[in-house]
């Protein structure tokens, strides 16, 4: 019923001036109150899980900088971070709207920014994560000058990478247009029939340089540095922990992100409709991606981990902060000046409670002073005058 009424929809309605039609933004005008429902729940659940998750991330990564623990890869980590918490925030919910009204209420501008935006961030991500393949594991000096070391080097890196990102999926803003459905609108992407050849062409080179080469090649390139350091290396337990975290998120990448830019390629290149099933299926892929990543960095993350310890611990004192606190006696010297200091300071002016025996006993014994009429034993001094 579902695959039916999108292709029949979308058959009909295609001009004959133009070579293909997709939806924008989400499927539409799908049939059934299962899909209207589950889909946006759906959606919704995996955007708040995510968008908490990488708020955590960046929080301990801002940390770990203002303690002068930041690195290169931190500071990539951090920007991957942030694309996927914008991805959560602005993209997921424009798809769980579409699926809950099967049809276009969100506006024009809208209709032309949305699939041009989410591409522009899925293909950033996908760079700067290539891009870590460049950066150090180490802490950066706080007097380094030139070369790697500088991380001025990485700023010019993630300029250059979202002004690639946002110039590849421009065809995506081009051909997004409104379409009249009845009393709604629909939004569809519609390709002239005469920008169809070279169309083609670039929409083979798009996936191809966006996706599978940066993944191909990070994948390549932490299995091999991974199995170098675990063989070779002298100290290789916190390098290839590091170098795992990385394949880890490049592979998920990979596998998560495949669905949907198989699907994308699969109708630009003019062949059969995919299921719709799997279009919907590619698309839950692509925001999970987004949210798994935190949970890969704060399970395998070994700075990670023990920064998501300290917040906790932070917010707990903070909860506590009203309660007062019992301060230990210092340990400082032997026993017996430990028993004296707290004994004096039991029996000082300022304290409410005192013990009169105890004060009197160390009163008696601070006093060495001793006059002679009250003195028990005289018989002992004599002997010393004499």
């Amino acid at each position: 019923g579902l695959a039916a009424a999108w292709s029949d929809t979308m058959n009909t309605e295609r001009p004959s001036n133009v070579s293909f039609v997709d939806f924008i933004g989400g499927v539409q005008l799908l049939q059934g109150e299962n899909t209207r429902t589950a889909m946006p729940v759906l959606l919704i659940g995996v955007c708040v899980s995510g968008a908490v998750g990488n708020l955590l991330v960046l929080l301990i990564f801002i940390r770990d900088f203002r303690n002068g623990k930041g690195s290169e890869v931190k500071a990539l980590l951090a920007s991957i971070a942030s694309t996927d918490l914008v991805i959560l925030l602005l993209c997921a919910p424009v798809r769980a709207i579409t699926y809950y009204k099967q049809t276009w209420t969100l506006g024009s501008f809208v209709c032309s920014t949305t699939d041009w935006f989410q591409h522009s961030c899925v293909v950033a991500k996908t760079l700067i994560l290539a891009f870590t393949t460049r950066a150090k594991h180490t802490l950066i000096p706080s007097n380094a000058t030139g070369g790697l070391h500088n991380p001025t080097w990485i700023h010019g890196a993630l300029a250059f990478i979202w002004i690639v990102s946002m110039m590849f999926p421009i065809p995506q803003m081009l051909f997004a247009t409104m379409l009249p459905y009845g009393r709604d609108n629909i939004c569809v992407s519609e390709m002239p029939a005469c920008a169809s050849d070279f169309m083609s062409l670039f929409y083979k080179i798009y996936p191809t340089a966006t996706f599978v080469v940066p993944v191909i090649y990070t994948v390549a390139y932490y299995t091999k540095t991974l199995h170098t350091a675990v063989n070779h290396a002298p100290r290789p337990q916190h390098q290839s922990k590091v170098i795992l975290v990385l394949l880890c998120l490049s592979g998920a990448l990979g596998l998560m992100l495949l669905p949907e830019w198989g699907t994308f390629t699969w109708i630009r290149l003019g062949y059969s409709r995919p299921p719709v099933g799997l279009m919907m299926f590619a698309q839950v892929l692509l925001y999970a991606c987004s949210s798994l990543s935190p949970v890969i960095l704060m399970t395998m993350y070994d700075d990670v981990r023990q920064g998501l310890i300290s917040i906790w611990l932070i917010g707990t004192c903070r909860s506590k902060k009203r309660v007062p606190r019992k301060k230990c006696p210092k340990t400082e010297g032997n026993g017996a000046e430990v028993g004296a200091n707290a004994v004096t300071n039991a029996i000082s002016p300022g304290n409410e409670k005192s013990f009169p025996d105890v004060e009197h006993f160390w009163t008696g014994r601070r006093n060495t002073h001793v006059e002679e009429d009250q003195d028990p034993v005289p018989w002992e001094r004599e002997e010393k005058m004499l």
